[in-house]
């Protein structure tokens, strides 16, 4: 066909295209010696198919009517599909047959993310950037203190932000007690204000919040403060503050609802506790604190707690920080220990009591062993709750929309793409069953997410090796596997552990804290030495842990850290030299 060089030529060419794609359940545009389009063909080759010859003006056609250059073009019932990625990413993930079926009704957006955290603002910004219109649902049920809080999530509001700053705050003082040593005078009386410190996070807060609004409108994403709760597959019901419901509908969604801390259930933990949830925007000093639980969350609030001057109690039931390495985990406890802060072991809260109202009050905790029937009981001003958190997935009607949940912990299983058993609808961040509850993991899942649903990529989220630091007094970064889990991987004889104490140049001059700070390296015997677990305690250890996340995500072995010059003086280098022990050695020479 000779090229058409006319208005008339072209509206008849377009009408013709049209009348062919109105008239035929599916339709592929192609080459013959294409193979994405042999392809295309070969899997819809048991559907009614129309195959056109090559010609350039179709082609140009074409692009000027979908803004596809490329071949195969497939329509399916009317609706324009796209090439062969997009059509096997649609039949992978049920859009396909929901077209094929006639159920390709009109949806008000291409992609619904519930969620307003870091892990869904990131899906449905790189969303709405592919093209697609997106509208993100937000909102926050305040907590049984009446705390609430902006666009952003846990992370920005109540978790990793506030939670480093106030971690900060601690560490200044010790810094100024280390002042005097390197010759710092100041003789005034040296106290920290908490409603100077806690104005300031919350300001910094305030402007993430109103930059993540911006951003999202800047990226035409529709931000709406409302609960969403599903009542059918692709249709959502949005309830704001004022109580007014709308209805909206979607092709696809994204869960990112998050966790909220876990409560007690005894009598006055709602009425007179609070968590984390509550604490980073606490309008007064929380004075003698009793923090119940022995999370990453209990010992960092503990810790900066203490690090303010406060007198603080940790109430431990079992072991500290559950799932991390042990003998890191109570390294971490005898430094707190050393420092002020006092551990109650083995008990648990059955009663709280207010003795006094204030700003703050008394109140009263009564607690039990866990190993006999002695019941104590202790006086306090504040009592926080960080004994776990637990997935936001039981009131948003995810029954109604056949969405399968662990029973047990409200997770949601997903396969490798994050997809839950209704295919169009999908799964990010700590919502997820056995992956990672960290906001980086969140945000890197969610982008991804977006690009293969919309941009073509195949690209997964990798959940192996993920750095993460718990912000302790002195803190604590891991990457890969602990002691206790390598040795049932892997089994005692086949792995070796070296380690190294450590005592930072910037502690030398104050005389503080010798050989406290610790790391260690677990390698796979079986394996070359590969690396498979690193452990580091110390100051800036997030800084350190991340350069052996990106060594050990590339297959880094025990020579090849040897070899590896280090940075001097610093902590960091004492991880790459040949100064380890062998923890197997030392025992067998003993």
């Amino acid at each position: 066909m000779p090229p058409i060089e006319n208005d008339t030529g072209k509206n008849e060419l377009k009408s013709r295209i049209q009348l062919l794609i109105d008239s035929n359940q599916v339709l592929v545009f192609s080459k013959s010696y294409c193979p994405f389009c042999v392809k295309v063909r070969y899997f819809l080759s048991k559907r009614e198919t129309l195959l056109m010859p090559d010609g350039t003006n179709y082609q140009e056609m074409l692009l000027e009517m979908t803004g596809q250059k490329t071949v195969p073009n497939v329509f399916i019932n009317k609706t324009h599909l796209g090439g062969c990625d997009k059509t096997m990413q649609a039949h992978k993930d049920g859009s396909l047959q929901q077209l094929l079926t006639g159920d390709n009704e009109a949806y008000d957006y291409d992609l619904i993310v519930i969620g307003g955290g870091s892990g869904g603002l990131a899906c449905s910004k790189e969303a709405a950037m592919l093209g697609k219109k997106v509208m993100v649902l937000d909102y926050v049920v305040p907590t049984p203190k009446g705390t609430s809080w902006g666009l952003g999530g846990t992370c920005v509001n109540v978790g990793c932000i506030p939670k480093k700053l106030m971690h900060q705050t601690a560490l200044l003082g010790t810094a100024m007690q280390d002042a005097r040593k390197f010759g710092w005078e100041f003789e005034e009386t040296v106290k920290h204000n908490w409603e100077t410190m806690k104005t300031a996070v919350n300001n910094y807060i305030g402007s993430l919040n109103w930059g993540y609004r911006v951003a999202l409108r800047d990226k035409n994403v529709n931000y709406v403060n409302a609960y969403a709760e599903f009542i059918e597959p692709h249709k959502i019901k949005a309830t704001n503050k004022r109580g007014k419901e709308t209805l909206y509908t979607a092709a696809k969604f994204v869960l990112a609802t998050g966790e909220r801390p876990r409560y007690l259930g005894i009598p006055g933990d709602k009425e007179y506790c609070i968590t984390s949830d509550d604490l980073f925007s606490l309008s007064y000093c929380p004075g003698k604190t009793l923090v119940i639980g022995a999370s990453y969350v209990a010992l960092e609030c503990g810790g900066f707690l203490a690090g303010l001057g406060l007198d603080v109690t940790v109430m431990v039931r079992s072991i500290l920080l559950r799932g991390f390495d042990q003998d890191m985990a109570n390294r971490a406890g005898e430094h707190m220990e050393e420092h002020g802060v006092k551990f109650l072991r083995k008990y648990v809260p059955v009663k709280v009591e207010e003795l006094e109202a204030g700003t703050p009050g008394r109140l009263k905790v009564t607690a039990k062993s866990t190993e006999s029937d002695e019941i104590i009981e202790g006086e306090y001003n504040t009592v926080l709750i960080a004994v776990g958190r637990d997935a936001c997935t039981d009131k948003i009607g995810l029954d109604k929309a056949g969405v399968k949940v662990n029973p047990k912990n409200g997770k949601i299983p997903v396969n490798d793409e994050e997809q839950t058993n209704v295919p169009h609808i999908y799964a990010i961040g700590d919502i997820l069953e056995g992956k990672w509850e960290l906001t980086p993991v969140a945000i890197q899942a969610g982008k991804l997410l977006a690009r293969r649903l919309y941009g073509g990529s195949k690209l997964k989220c990798d959940y192996i090796n993920v750095p993460t630091t718990v912000f302790t007094p002195l803190e604590y970064g891991a990457c890969g596997l602990s002691e206790e889990r390598a040795t049932e991987l892997y089994g005692q004889e086949n792995i070796e552990v070296y380690h190294s104490l450590l005592w930072p140049l910037e502690f030398t001059v104050p005389g503080r804290d010798n050989n406290r700070c610790y790391s260690k390296i677990i390698c796979n015997k079986l394996d070359n030495d590969r690396v498979i677990g690193f452990h580091y305690l110390g100051p800036n250890a997030g800084e350190v842990t991340q350069g052996f996340g990106v060594a050990m995500k590339c297959g880094a072995t025990k020579e090849q850290l040897d070899n590896t010059i280090g940075i001097h003086p610093t902590c960091a280098e004492g991880t790459n030299t040949k100064s380890f022990n062998s923890i197997q050695s030392q025992c067998s020479a003993s």
